[in-house]
């Protein structure tokens, strides 16, 4: 058995609003690797989106570790790859800079329309449940209940600010980009140079655990997807 040390090191972080419960069926080969699960913290009052990267710089324990986030999470560790040499950084159901973002997120950013969207998490989650109609929606709104955890207002308003207002003009070569093509929240066409995963919706971590499970190991290990590799965009 590997000691500690000659493990590759993987630290997952979570989707805005949400824990590593997204990541309950992510398994990689425990020979191999070990997984390390990063968690929001509260942001200080006006913290910049840089500093508040830097505050969880101290949760990485190890050298050249691997970076995995999701959606938001996954903006959060390419602004924490600034500063620190990595193994691999891989972004899930995210955007890789601000030409990324869709053209109704931009808006939002130009025209402060951003600062009116409703923050009681709790609230919406609970109403959104007891209306859904359809056997979809109805499973939609349960997931989100399931695994949205966080619901402090500070949190998710600071969040929502730095989503839209991310400023990245040009990409970390770095990035393994990794999209699902039914992605509603980052549209795939407004994504380039992603490995592109068919029938992947923005919560395909969770309803598409078995991908990952097959391909984030090769991922990992070489950057690359020698065998069956999916559609690429350009």
């Amino acid at each position: 058995m590997k000691q500690d040390k000659d493990l590759i090191h993987v630290y997952l972080m979570p989707g805005m609003a949400t824990d590593k419960a997204i990541f309950e069926n992510i398994n990689l080969p425990s020979e191999s690797f070990k997984m390390h699960y990063l968690e929001w913290q509260i942001p200080e009052k006006d913290e910049s989106l840089p500093d508040y990267s830097k505050r969880l710089l101290q949760f990485v324990k190890h050298e050249e570790p691997v970076l995995i986030g999701v959606s938001f999470g996954g903006v959060i560790v390419q602004e924490m790859a600034k500063f620190l040499k990595l193994k691999r950084l891989i972004i899930v159901s995210s955007v890789k800079c601000t030409d990324e973002l869709p053209p109704r997120m931009k808006f939002a950013s130009k025209t402060g329309l951003f600062k009116i969207i409703p923050t009681k998490l709790a609230d919406y989650v609970d109403y959104f449940e007891k209306i859904a109609v359809g056997d979809f929606l109805k499973t939609r709104a349960r997931l989100y209940k399931q695994f949205i955890s966080i619901r402090d207002t500070r949190y998710l308003n600071w969040a929502i600010r730095n989503m839209v207002n991310w400023r990245c003009e040009k990409p970390d070569e770095r990035v393994i980009h990794i999209h699902g093509n039914k992605d509603e929240v980052f549209p795939v066409k407004n994504i380039s140079n992603a490995i592109i995963v068919k029938g992947g919706t923005h919560i395909m971590i969770i309803n598409r655990f078995r991908w990952f499970n097959e391909n984030l190991p090769e991922l990992i290990m070489s950057g690359i997807l020698k065998k069956k590799e999916p559609e690429k965009v350009n």
